[in-house]
C-alpha cells in the first residue's frame, strides 16, 4: 500500500466521523437492499413455491431475472449518480425499489413473479456500485479498505439478522390482513426501504464541504487530501474517461474475478434455505420457520468476524495478492464438499468456510478499481465490474436450479460454483504476476499490470 498519510489529530477525527456518521447509515441501506433482493430465497421453501407451483428451475429463473434489469441499467445509473449527486440518486433508487418490493405481497403466479423480479432489478440498478463510489469519494485511499470493510459488514449481517427476522415474519401466517406468512414477509422487508430512502434524501451529503458535522479544519483536510489524490491519479494515468474504463484490460479482469465471487455468493444465498429444508429428511427432525432462519444465519456470523480481521490484516500489511486469491481458492474447494459432508452439522461447517472465504475477499477487492480510476471513469469502471459480476447473479440461481432438476441433486451445481471461484483465484494471481509483484494498491494502479 501507499505510505500512510500522517495521522494528525484532524485526520483521525475526520475519518472517525465519516466512519460513524456515514458508514452505518449507508450500511443500513445496503442491509435493506440485500434483504429485499434475497427475500425470495426465504419465501421459496416456506409456502411461495407451493402456492405458485414453482419448479426448482422456475424459482431459479425468477431469482436470477432480477439481474437482467439490474445489469441493463447499472452503468447508466452510476453515470447519473456522478452527474446528479449520490444523495439524490441513492435516495431515489431506494424509494423506487421499496415500492416495487411491496408489490411482491400480492404476486399470484410465475409470470407475475418474473415480471416483478425484473422490475425490481431495474429499480435497484446502480445502488451497490453507487454506494461503493460514494464512500470511496469521502476518504483517501489509505483509509478506503477500512471504510469499505465496515460497509460490507452489512451483507453477512443481513443473513445473521435478516434470516431470523424473515422467519419471524413468515410465522405471522394469517395474522395481518389474512396474508400468508411469506407474503407478509415481503411486505415487512419492503416498507423500511421506502422509509429509509426518504430519510437518506435529507441525511446524506455529497461531499465533505457540505457536512456540517465536520469542523472547518476537518473539511479542509478531507477536501485537500481527496483533491491531491485525484490530481495524482489523473497525472499518473489519465484514466478519467468512460471510454478508458470500457477498454481497460484491468477493469475486465477485475470484472471476471468478481463474477466468480458473486456466483458463489448467490448460489449460497438463494439455495441455502432450500438445502436446509433437506436436512429434515436426512435427520427426521422438523424445524419451524424461525429455527430454519437461525440455521441459515449460522455461516454468516463467523463470516462477518473473519471479514473484519482479514481486512484489518490487509490494512496493516498492505493489500497482497493472497488477501483475495487465497479466500477464492478456499471457497472453490469448500463449496463442492458441503454436500458430501455426511451430516447437517458438518454441512453447515463447510458452508461456513465458504461464506468466510467470500466475505474475506470482497471488501479488499473493492479497494482496487479506484486506485487507477477517477472521476467519471471510476463511476463507469466500478459499475462495469459490478455489472459483469452480477451476470453471475442471474446465471448462478438459474444454472443451479436447472442442473438440480436435471441431475436430481445439488452435487454437480456446487462443483460448478467451485469452478467459478477457482477461476477468480487464478485470474487474481495472473493479474498480480503481470505486474511482476504482489497486488498492492500502487502496483495494481500502474501500467505494469496491463490495460
Amino acid at each position: 500500500m501507499d505510505t500512510p498519510l500522517s495521522e494528525t489529530p484532524v485526520a483521525r477525527s475526520a475519518i472517525r466521523k465519516v466512519a460513524l456518521r456515514l458508514v452505518p447509515f449507508v450500511a443500513l441501506m445496503f442491509f435493506i437492499n440485500y434483504l429485499d433482493r434475497t427475500a425470495i430465497g426465504f419465501a421459496a421453501p416456506n409456502g411461495m413455491n407451493d402456492d405458485l407451483a414453482l419448479s426448482a428451475a422456475q424459482f431459479g429463473f425468477a431469482s436470477g431475472v432480477f439481474f437482467i434489469g439490474y445489469i441493463l441499467l447499472e452503468v447508466p445509473s452510476n453515470l447519473a449518480l456522478h452527474k446528479f449527486g449520490a444523495r439524490k440518486w441513492l435516495a431515489r433508487i431506494m424509494v423506487s425499489w421499496g415500492v416495487v418490493a411491496l408489490l411482491f405481497t400480492w404476486v399470484q403466479n410465475f409470470e407475475q413473479l418474473v415480471a416483478l423480479r425484473f422490475i425490481l432489478g431495474v429499480a435497484e440498478a446502480g445502488f451497490f456500485p453507487g454506494a461503493i463510489l460514494f464512500l470511496s469519494l469521502w476518504v483517501p485511499s489509505q483509509y478506503r479498505g477500512r471504510i469499505l470493510m465496515l460497509f460490507y459488514l452489512a451483507q453477512p449481517l443481513t443473513t445473521v439478522i435478516g434470516a431470523p427476522l424473515a422467519g419471524a415474519l413468515i410465522q405471522q401466517h394469517g395474522a395481518f390482513f389474512g396474508l400468508e406468512g411469506w407474503r407478509f414477509m415481503f411486505m415487512g422487508v419492503a416498507i423500511p426501504a421506502i422509509v429509509v430512502g426518504i430519510i437518506a434524501w435529507f441525511y446524506l451529503k455529497d461531499k465533505p464541504a457540505d457536512a456540517k458535522w465536520l469542523t472547518p479544519q476537518e473539511q479542509t483536510w478531507l477536501t485537500g487530501a481527496l483533491e491531491a489524490e485525484r490530481k495524482t491519479t489523473e497525472a499518473g494515468s489519465g484514466h478519467v474517461s468512460v471510454k478508458y474504463a470500457f477498454r481497460s484490460g484491468r477493469v475486465w479482469t477485475l470484472s471476471f474475478i468478481y463474477f466468480g465471487f458473486i456466483y458463489g455468493l448467490y448460489a449460497l444465498g438463494f439455495f441455502l434455505p432450500t438445502i436446509i429444508e433437506g436436512f429434515q429428511e436426512q435427520s427426521g427432525v422438523t424445524f419451524d420457520v424461525l429455527q430454519k432462519g437461525l440455521i441459515t444465519a449460522i455461516p454468516y456470523l463467523p463470516a462477518a468476524i473473519v471479514m473484519y480481521f482479514w481486512s484489518r490484516d490487509a490494512g496493516k500489511r498492505g493489500l497482497k495478492t493472497w488477501h483475495i486469491a487465497a479466500p477464492a481458492l478456499a471457497g472453490a474447494v469448500s463449496i463442492p464438499l458441503a454436500l458430501f459432508a455426511g451430516s447437517p452439522a458438518a454441512t453447515i461447517a463447510v458452508i461456513t468456510i465458504t461464506a468466510c472465504s467470500i466475505f474475506a475477499a470482497l471488501p479488499n477487492f473493492w479497494t482496487l478499481p479506484t486506485q487507477f480510476l477517477t472521476g467519471v471513469a471510476a463511476a463507469a469502471g466500478v459499475a462495469l465490474i459490478n455489472t459483469v459480476g452480477n451476470l453471475a447473479g442471474f446465471s448462478a440461481p438459474y444454472i443451479t436450479g436447472a442442473v438440480r432438476d436435471w441431475t436430481g441433486g445439488y452435487e454437480v451445481p456446487m462443483v460448478i460454483v467451485g469452478g467459478f471461484m477457482l477461476l477468480s483465484a487464478v485470474l487474481m494471481t495472473v493479474l498480480a504476476r503481470r505486474g511482476r509483484t504482489t497486488a498492492t494498491s500502487p502496483d495494481l494502479s500502474s501500467e505494469a499490470v496491463g490495460s
